[in-house]
């Protein structure tokens, strides 16, 4: 087989890799034609009232489709309030700010600095996603209205007219989310992950029954392992849920990831199972089902437990994938009921427009000060140069900052690809070959509804191609709806393209070249922040003050999480990335998303365990319990230490000591019976030492993984 490889020349290899992942890309999948349809319905209808009644900024309300959350319906319902205080503030900040700067040239200089730094780090904070999108949008339309040469009335009805095309835009879209909105809230998250549970049912019952797997199902766990799980963190991370929803989602997300992918190595295996290794499928298929119908049903999770007495398999990875599964109800360490952290329709989540980290987190300023430097030397290149119709660089940088945030470097080839696609192919060829021969509106709109068609099924792909959709659709929507008429020069669509290619260039000098890292040693570092950060939750509290201490802690596990979901986007990007470092970043890579779940899962279990340390009502122990429980959480503590100095390679993996803890661990569980914990209730007990031996099991566990690799 390597001799026949060798034979087949790179060039045919590349391309049949190349038309696979367009077929993997490109495929169907469940509520991909619905989210398309959604897409085309709202943009189109933006542009009819666009056009019928010659509003300007058109162009910017029909990005709206295309860039707002349609994968939570109802949280795009909820946030139609927040659209409007947004927009009105942020044309109000326009108006207000720029009559003081207009006729000072080094204060206007200024004035759009400082604008500029604002507008990337309400991207960055605000966590309602069409609220990012109307300041983006306004801001991005109004600093090349107020650099403009005419009557400061004429900016200001200029700026009334964006205002209107904005609100158009939020009530269409709003509309066409409330016609298709599902009826239970929270199912945006359970939904996909029950889906994928289904699949990993369905997979494992036919191994167990000795039954063929058919190519449907096979390319449904392909799919879904391309697909991941990075829009499920979009939904948590812009949602306005509680923090226990959005850790105990995510940690589930994460293991389900994990066991789809192990499910996908499974496919491209053969192997005759014997009749224990079936036994073994059939209880890890009934758990998975157990657990999908609990998480549909809303009940708590209980505990699952695999026996295999000892007996080997001839399926690789069936040990794994029964770890995997037995994780995920340990996710929900502490829960007493589903119910309790999934939203109700009676009892929606109030929306929080902030991030919870708005400003403790320095990530968001410096994300900011990136975004301005890019977008502030693409406005001073054209300003210098005198080419004011090159102004779109400015609005190209800010409409890019909306998928910026944890996206990796293969972003920047489908920015730049997508532009020429949509500017070059389809925007200037429309205008050359096609709307010469249009003379109505119905005609430009059946054109404009195919080309977001387009644009839409390729931006509800996987994050490998999903920009470059969503990129074809800004640049087609730039050149073609800035005005109602027929051009009969291509110099305007000329100046946008080029516009749009010198915006994609600052951005991928500054965030990639300047200001930036590989995406591999980017992951490794975040990967042993979070072992760090661990380490330090498990000694919480520092402080004797209790406001103090639960103020730390939930700041600290806002970091935690931030730093889980910036590793899973990293590693996407360690795929697209090449050089003398790939072997290993790859290698570091199939690590990381091998131990990530287990890390996730122990970090909840931590924050189970939080409230004994804290003393909270109802959760008080013993002085001596108290003792024993800090001098294990200790150990534990520079036990994930020394796992984060073997991974960046500053220990030896030999002098990782997994079992220093057990000691420590049987100390706490004897004081629990002592005679100063005879108050204490027994299911209390009971549980407090059940979650003790589980992070201990769980911590050796990933020990031992570390020091084996």
């Amino acid at each position: 087989m390597a001799t026949l490889a060798q034979t087949v020349p790179e060039s045919q290899r590349l391309s049949h890799w190349f038309w696979e992942f367009l077929k993997q890309e490109l495929a169907p999948y469940p509520g991909r034609a619905g989210t398309v349809a959604r897409m085309v319905i709202a943009a189109t209808l933006i542009t009819i009232v666009g056009m019928t009644f010659r509003i300007p900024y058109t162009w910017q309300a029909a990005i709206y489709a295309l860039l707002v959350s349609r994968e939570s319906p109802r949280a795009t319902l909820q946030s139609g309030g927040t659209l409007f205080l947004v927009t009105g503030i942020t044309a109000a900040y326009l108006l207000i700010s720029a009559w003081f700067v207009i006729s000072v040239p080094p204060l206007h200089f200024l004035w759009v600095i400082v604008t500029l730094f604002l507008a990337f780090y309400a991207v960055s904070v605000l966590t309602n996603y069409l609220a990012a999108v109307a300041s983006v949008n306004m801001i991005a339309a109004g600093i090349p209205l107020w650099d403009s040469h005419v009557p400061a009335e004429t900016n200001v009805e200029n700026t009334l007219w964006l205002c209107l095309a904005t609100l158009i835009a939020v009530v269409v879209t709003a509309g066409v989310e409330l016609v298709f909105a599902r009826s239970r809230p929270g199912d945006e998250v359970v939904l996909p992950i029950a889906e994928r549970l289904s699949a990993i049912e369905n997979l494992l019952t036919r191994y167990a029954e000795g039954r063929t797997i058919d190519s449907a199902l096979d390319k449904k766990i392909d799919q879904l392992q391309a697909v991941g799980t990075s829009l499920l963190r979009r939904i948590l991370h812009r949602s306005a849920y509680s923090l226990q929803y959005w850790a105990y989602m995510s940690g589930v997300a994460s293991l389900v990831g994990r066991l789809v992918d192990l499910a996908a190595t499974l496919t491209q295996l053969t192997f005759e199972s014997s009749a224990s290794t079936r036994r073994r499928l059939r209880e890890l298929a009934s758990a998975v089902a157990r657990i999908r119908n609990d998480l549909m049903n809303r009940r708590t999770l209980g505990l699952v437990e695999f026996h295999p007495d000892g007996e080997s398999s001839n399926v690789a990875l069936l040990g794994e994938m029964e770890d995997t599964v037995a994780l995920i109800p340990r996710a929900f360490a502490g829960a007493r009921s589903v119910h309790e952290y999934v939203p109700s329709a009676d009892d929606l989540p109030r929306p929080n427009l902030l991030a919870r980290d708005a400003f403790s987190n320095p990530d968001h300023l410096r994300f900011a000060l990136k975004g301005c430097l890019a977008a502030g030397g693409s406005y001073v290149i054209y300003n210098a140069i005198a080419w004011p119709g090159i102004s779109t660089a400015v609005t190209t940088c800010l409409l890019t900052a909306l998928s910026t945030i944890g996206a990796s470097r293969q972003k920047q080839f489908l920015r730049i690809s997508g532009a020429i696609a949509g500017g070059f192919v389809l925007g200037m060829g429309a205008q050359i070959f096609v709307l010469p021969y249009l003379d109505s509106v119905g005609g430009f709109v059946v054109l404009f509804a195919l080309v977001t068609a387009l644009a839409s099924w390729l931006a509800t792909s996987s994050p490998r191609l999903s920009y470059f959709g969503v990129q074809i659709a800004v640049a087609f929507y730039l050149i073609n709806l800035e005005t109602f008429k027929i051009r009969t020069s291509l110099e305007v669509a000329r100046d946008r393209v080029v516009g749009i290619l010198l915006g994609l260039f600052m951005m991928w000098f500054v965030f990639d070249r300047l200001w930036g890292s590989p995406a591999g040693a980017g992951m490794k570092m975040a990967f042993v922040s979070s072992f760090r950060l661990l380490a330090q939750l498990a000694r919480q509290p520092l402080s004797t003050n209790i406001r103090a201490a639960i103020r730390d802690s939930f700041a600290l596990r806002e970091r935690i999480n931030a730093h889980f979901d910036q590793v899973r986007a990293l590693a996407d990007g360690v795929l697209f990335e090449f050089g003398p470092s790939r072997r290993g970043d790859l290698a570091m890579r199939e690590r990381v998303r091998r131990w990530q779940p287990g890390l996730r899962t122990l970090f909840l279990m931590r924050v189970a365990s939080l409230k004994y340390r804290l003393q909270l009502p109802g959760f008080e122990l013993p002085d001596a319990v108290r003792d024993y429980q800090r001098e294990y959480d200790e150990r534990s503590a520079q036990m994930l230490e020394e796992m984060a100095d073997v991974i960046e390679g500053r220990r030896p993996p030999a002098q990782l000591r997994s079992g220093d803890s057990s000691e420590a661990l049987k100390r706490v569980v004897a004081e629990c019976s002592g005679p100063d914990s005879q108050r204490l209730h027994a299911t209390r007990v009971e549980s407090f030492v059940s979650l003790l031996y589980q992070i201990d099991q769980l911590t050796a566990s990933l020990a031992k993984e570390v020091a084996a690799d």
